[in-house]
């Protein structure tokens, strides 16, 4: 990732081609969370159960207020047709698919390059003329477009999609309750009182706060 692309960067603004029309990216997120995911190249098998299971959490997504979009250096002709495709394979595979998201165009690279998604690694990942593909990159952008999350996968291993929506729960739970979250942490367990809160405010904003042995550690439930 370049150096000036880290937690807590603007997100770069760009405009781009999508299955859903042009769109400028700042625009696009408005006030909501977003998801930028790049997959390494369209009609290939593992991108394919991944874009499905996208598709698929619809639901989540739009209960935790986030939107998501696609990215790959195909073209328009190419993310159309390959949609079809992964509608057929989700819902024969795992229930009705649909997929709904944009899936943005990049085949010149220049938003890949900008966010520092393609593969310099897998010399299979590349097309005829030897050009890298994308690997599978994650964003997770808040709605003030800062960065939040990054993660990159190679582009021989699936993303686990639970593990974004997990994510995506503890960074919104942190922004309003000022507390963070434990190894493992799923919605409903115990988090961790942020240490900015001194033991005074933890009593009186956690009432069931624990202080454990440790000065540094206090845990508590949290009702949302």
């Amino acid at each position: 990732m370049p150096a000036s692309l880290r937690l807590g960067s603007i997100a770069p603004d760009f405009e781009a081609e999508t299955t859903q029309g042009k769109i400028k990216f700042h625009e696009w997120i408005g006030d909501s969370w977003a998801i930028l995911f790049s997959h390494p190249g369209d009609f290939t098998p593992v991108c394919t159960t991944e874009l499905a299971e996208v598709a698929r959490k619809a639901d989540e997504w739009k209960k935790r207020n986030v939107k998501v979009i696609g990215i790959s250096a195909n073209g328009l002709q190419d993310h159309a047709r390959w949609v079809e495709d992964i509608n057929d394979y989700g819902t024969k595979a795992l229930g009705p698919t649909n997929v709904q998201f944009p899936i943005i165009a990049d085949a010149d690279r220049k938003i890949s390059t900008l966010y520092d998604m393609l593969d310099e690694q897998d010399a299979t990942n590349r097309d005829a003329k030897g050009l890298p593909f994308t690997i599978r990159t994650v964003f997770v952008i808040d709605p003030k477009k800062v960065i939040r999350l990054s993660i990159s996968y190679p582009a021989s291993t699936g993303r686990n999609f639970d593990e974004i929506l997990r994510v995506v729960d503890s960074l919104q739970l942190g922004d309003k309750y000022r507390v963070t979250t434990p190894v493992n942490w799923k919605t409903g367990d115990d988090v961790i009182v942020h240490p900015s809160v001194s033991n005074d405010e933890a009593k009186t904003l956690f009432p069931d706060v624990t202080f454990h042995k440790q000065p540094y550690l206090r845990t508590t439930p949290l009702k949302v």
